[in-house]
């Protein structure tokens, strides 16, 4: 059975199989969700940066500098972390799409996409002013990303997975003949002579000094549309071991197409301006992982409750990630150093492990917050 036959949804369903989909809640999407922001919460705390200084001239610092992004072409731990909140919020799409049409119509489903997606573009510009201590118009966030995948992936979800990861396939091959037409010489040159740079100064006047740039969610809508799927997936009646299967077969597929572009000098493997070799291996990383979760945790059906470590995190996602990027980042940092450096200074402690011990700290207050927050069924979404 081919693997786009495999992913077949069944649509119709008798009402009683369709209400018992509606309640159904994947952990392992809630552990997934959670880990994932459970380490860019960790970043906003501090303990990325005071790690590598900390280990940098050891042994560790190789381990370190996976949680820094590559300076170019190549591949570190840290550059999966967005694509998995990309594809996560793909997966989730499915569920919370289904949770609102039992209770309302497709106009307020409609209504809810276009207010969500304009409430995180907003947010992705304002955190560029937090950072900047100013007025700025920048718009290089990860939220600022989302709002337009989730448009895209929201926009053809209604379509059969064979035109879904069709239309997906062509945003990348646009990125590739949108880059190449521009710079035909160089189009993945480090520097700001490339497609996505041009487009920045047309949008914004102005260039990532880190070579971000706006263009990057053409082609990682493919994360969005691809988690989409997974989750029309999840939520069908296929057997499980079939889902495993599917999953594997096309996470394995788009990994290896991936590396095998960068390693034939076809497209480099760039996470700063998403080239499609990079979005495919990255989304490979991101199936596999969520199929490594779903068959350890809900299939297996294993022990949960020390994995709620992590899904509390995932249960108010955007709001920790805007907390701990904005009044976390700012205050607690330095709030956490009154009590870190105060009693540690005195014992002798170096201060490089005093920032890390102060990083964890302030990761534990983060922590805490969607700990009680969620004891408390508080849930803050938009």
């Amino acid at each position: 059975m081919e693997l786009l036959t495999i992913l077949y949804v069944h649509k119709n369903q008798p009402m009683s199989q369709f209400a018992e989909n509606v309640s159904k809640r994947l952990f392992s999407l809630d552990v997934f969700r959670g880990l994932t922001m459970f380490l860019l919460i960790a970043e906003a705390a501090g303990f990325h940066h005071s790690f590598v200084e900390l280990t940098e001239g050891t042994a560790f610092s190789g381990l370190a500098h996976q949680l820094e992004h590559h300076p170019w072409n190549g591949l570190r731990f840290w550059d999966l972390i967005q694509p998995f909140f990309m594809f996560i919020v793909g997966v989730a799409m499915p569920f919370s799409l289904r949770k609102r049409l039992a209770s309302g119509s497709r106009g307020a489903v409609n209504r809810h996409i276009f207010r969500r997606c304009f409430l995180l573009f907003s947010f992705g510009a304002l955190l560029h002013c937090v950072y900047a201590h100013a007025l700025v118009w920048e718009l290089w966030n990860v939220l600022v990303q989302l709002s337009f995948t989730i448009l895209i992936a929201y926009a053809i979800m209604h379509l059969p997975h064979r035109l879904q990861i069709g239309i997906s396939i062509l945003l990348l091959i646009l990125t590739e003949v949108l880059y190449r037409v521009y710079n035909l010489s160089a189009p993945y040159a480090q520097g700001h002579d490339s497609f996505g740079s041009f487009v920045d100064m047309l949008v914004m006047g102005k260039t990532n000094g880190g070579y971000w740039v706006f263009v990057n969610f053409i082609p990682t809508a493919a994360h969005t549309i691809w988690g989409v799927i997974c989750g029309q997936v999840l939520l069908s009646k296929i057997p499980e071991k079939e889902k495993i299967k599917a999953f594997l077969i096309f996470g394995t597929a788009i990994l290896i197409l991936g590396f095998a572009l960068d390693w034939l000098n076809i497209t480099p493997i760039i996470k700063r301006i998403a080239t499609s070799s990079f979005t495919l291996a990255s989304g490979g990383f991101a199936i596999l992982i969520l199929t490594l979760f779903y068959w350890a945790i809900d299939v297996k059906d294993n022990d949960k409750k020390w994995l709620r470590i992590f899904s509390v995190v995932g249960t108010n996602s955007i709001f920790i990630y805007l907390f701990a990027e904005t009044v976390g980042h700012q205050w607690f940092r330095d709030f956490g150093k009154i009590w870190t450096e105060g009693l540690l200074s005195p014992l002798g402690v170096s201060q490089n492990w005093i920032m890390v011990i102060n990083a964890i700290f302030v990761l534990f207050i983060f922590w805490y917050l969607t700990y009680f927050l969620d004891k408390k069924k508080v849930y803050f979404k938009i």
